[in-house]
């Protein structure tokens, strides 16, 4: 659904965007139309989530080259850019080009995110914050990214280094049980995870 925003039987909005993933980029094709500084940035990310990122711009900033994208065109977006790419990004800046990549992809099963444009995404990029192995993503269904950035920022200051290392202990401990033939869904892990995080946090804890 494309042209509005979904809708029950009395007119009540739902969220568009309502199944979170996390998704496994480490060698997947991405293509990311637009050079400038939001561009850069979508790139960037993908890119540091291990992606092979492809960016195609009519005009290329600075900002592209600090963010080390080795896949540069300079040109305008032409649909052969969307060969072997299971993902894009558009983010030229403008609303009309940026329409019709998605539609272009969308005509080949590709998933899109067009910035600023919900109407015209078959998925969102949430704000971030993360320590190791632990990502915490904000969304508010692309109704206000600042809010969802501020969220995310609150978020952040709980994500220590600390929260990052009890993670992986965690992680020893699951497999430790595994490995002697225990089922780690059988296990209560709320004291430990509790405890842990009071500990990584000085002393907080989180409410029960």
């Amino acid at each position: 659904m494309h042209e509005s925003e979904p809708v029950d039987e009395l007119g009540a909005r739902h969220p568009k965007f309502a199944y979170p993933v996390m998704l496994d980029l480490h060698d997947v094709s991405v293509l990311v139309v637009g050079g400038g500084r939001i561009g850069a940035r979508k790139a960037a990310g993908l890119a540091a989530a291990g992606a092979r990122v492809r960016l195609v711009a009519t005009e290329v900033s600075e900002h592209v080259a600090s963010a080390e994208i080795e896949d540069v065109r300079v040109g305008a977006f032409e649909p052969s850019d969307l060969d072997d790419i299971r993902l894009v990004v558009a983010a030229t800046g403008d609303a009309g080009v940026d329409a019709a990549i998605s539609a272009a992809a969308r005509q080949r099963g590709i998933w899109t995110n067009a910035a600023d444009q919900p109407v015209d995404c078959e998925f969102i990029l949430p704000a971030i914050a993360r320590t190791g192995r632990v990502t915490v993503a904000v969304s508010t269904d692309g109704a206000s990214p600042a809010l969802a950035r501020e969220l995310r920022n609150v978020i952040a200051e709980l994500l220590t280094d600390e929260v990052g290392r009890l993670a992986e202990d965690l992680a020893g401990e699951r497999l430790a049980m595994q490995r002697g033939g225990r089922s780690t869904e059988d296990v209560d892990w709320t004291p430990r995870v509790r405890g842990g995080i009071a500990a990584a946090l000085g002393g907080r804890s989180l409410a029960p």
